[in-house]
């Protein structure tokens, strides 16, 4: 607290859905003092979001929820773009193995669940106040500090604090008091969600996630976790809400696949898929995440995975600026990072989501592939302007998380913190410092990774993602160069709060 002496806390979160329940025990992991708002008074008991991807896992590893949670899942196996016969036009097939972030690249999974676990880790954190039932009346910003009105059953409320996120949704109050308005990506379509428990088996339902492409009737159909599946439906300007809603009408489009002998409808719900992003992410001492900074369709299923990458983006960052490690300034690469790479997931999503609408009728009378369909990747996208410089090949990936030589998982090994490796001859003289360092001498996986990137080191922010790289001439001397190299680049001076 010591550049905000007057400050309550460090920071407030409004919304305690899985981004901000994230953000929470991410910034309790850094040592801040937290308080978290959230409106309803419980864990909303029904399905929501359902895909999560191994980089989520990774995340939820660093706050020790994602073991418990793999137990709770099932691996999905991927999605095909069919027609209604189900010939197959597009394929996405998800591998079966573990990827290079440690985990499978990608689960089905029911949100209560999770927002349980993320709301048991955060009892372990003292220094996180949770209050449910609370209702944001007035967000006051000035230039030591927020200053936030909320009520409860016991009335109003006020708490100050150095920073506010909020993870308050599509109609987040957050943004709106930061004057940020969302731009559209040109999608938006209504859709019927309908969410069921089996009865009994339906092997013949099958387990890949089923896009069905028809311009008249577009539908999705869901093998989620247990008994669990869903179907959603396109619908048309004709088709009136309240009259979609009825359960027969839903009974009636499900009929093809299963009936009320065979399921229980849990939820049956309207939405509105829209493809939009915030203006504004930051503005002074309030910033968005989440569905409050952008919305996506859900044709790749990375609606929720979206808002729990914005968090891992931004925990480490307010620590650092909370902790007089960086200049408030560092802020705001949050946006210039985050957004590009959030864009491009909506806009392939659209993408994706046109695909539906139009691919029956362009394929209508030719081939279906079957199991010679055309197959998808997934995206593998670096992060936007910010911190490092763009003319470093490496600066903005991912870095992978390969077992240590001990059998731990590298992020179990080394936590939610920035990470220096270093390829065996070029390790400096660290002095006092104090930052992890790996050797690559010590860890084979770690060489074979720095090989791959054609690097002698590479300096890890606490996200995972890689800040700089040093080409191996830099180290060739062992006479501090690789420091001089790092120190160098933009955003370099964190080392000095990081060594």
């Amino acid at each position: 607290m010591a550049n905000h002496p007057n400050a309550e806390f460090n920071v407030v979160i409004c919304g305690l859905g899985p981004t901000g329940a994230t953000l929470a025990n991410l910034l309790a992991k850094c040592g801040l003092k937290v308080l978290a708002l959230e409106r309803e008074k419980d864990i909303y008991p029904l399905p929501r979001a359902v895909h999560c991807d191994d980089e989520v896992m990774r995340v939820l590893q660093w706050i020790d929820v994602a073991d418990v949670f793999s137990e709770q899942v099932f691996i999905n196996r991927g999605m095909r773009f069919v027609d209604y016969e189900g010939n197959v036009l597009l394929d996405w097939p998800r591998p079966q193995h573990i990827s290079d972030n440690g985990w499978h690249p990608s689960y089905r999974f029911h949100q209560p669940d999770l927002e349980k676990l993320l709301c048991c880790a955060l009892r372990r954190h003292p220094s996180v106040d949770v209050v449910l039932g609370a209702l944001v009346e007035e967000i006051v910003e000035d230039d030591a500090s927020v200053t936030i009105r909320y009520r409860t059953a016991g009335g109003a409320h006020y708490a100050t604090a150095a920073y506010l996120v909020g993870c308050d949704g599509a109609r987040s109050k957050t943004r709106q008091v930061m004057n940020s308005s969302m731009q559209r990506l040109g999608f938006e379509q209504r859709w019927l969600v309908m969410d069921l428990l089996l009865k009994r088996p339906m092997p013949e339902l099958g387990d890949f996630t089923l896009q069905f492409c028809d311009p008249e009737h577009p539908a999705t159909y869901c093998r989620n976790v247990g008994d669990r599946r869903r179907w959603e439906f396109a619908l048309n300007a004709n088709q009136d809400d309240d009259e979609m809603m009825r359960p027969e009408q839903a009974w009636q489009l499900l009929s093809r696949w299963i009936t009320p002998d065979d399921a229980l409808l849990e939820r049956q719900t309207i939405y509105t898929f829209k493809s939009e992003v915030a203006d504004t992410w930051r503005r002074g001492r309030l910033m968005v995440a989440g569905d409050a900074a952008h919305l996506t369709p859900p044709f790749m299923g990375q609606g929720m995975c979206a808002g729990i990458r914005d968090v891992a983006n931004l925990a480490w960052k307010i620590a650092d600026v909370c902790h007089g490690r960086a200049e408030p300034g560092l802020l705001d690469t949050y946006e210039s990072e985050r957004k590009p790479h959030a864009i491009k997931y909506i806009e392939t999503a659209v993408e994706l989501g046109e695909l539906v609408n139009r691919m029956g009728k362009a394929v209508a009378g030719s081939r279906r592939y079957g199991e010679d369909a055309p197959r998808m990747k997934s995206l593998d996208i670096r992060l936007g302007p910010g911190l490092g410089s763009m003319e470093d090949p490496n600066r903005g990936k991912l870095f992978p998380q390969p077992a240590l030589a001990s059998g731990q998982r590298m992020d179990d090994a080394t936590g939610y913190a920035s990470l220096l490796i270093l390829d065996g001859e070029y390790m400096p003289d660290l002095g006092s410092a104090t930052i992890t360092a790996l050797d690559t001498r010590d860890e084979p996986a770690l060489h074979s990774v720095l090989n791959d990137l054609g690097t002698a080191a590479v300096l890890l922010r606490p996200d995972r993602y890689i800040l700089s790289s040093a080409p191996r001439s830099e180290g060739a001397e062992n006479d501090g160069s690789i420091w001089k190299h790092f120190s160098s680049t933009p955003g370099g001076e964190l080392i000095n709060g990081w060594i």
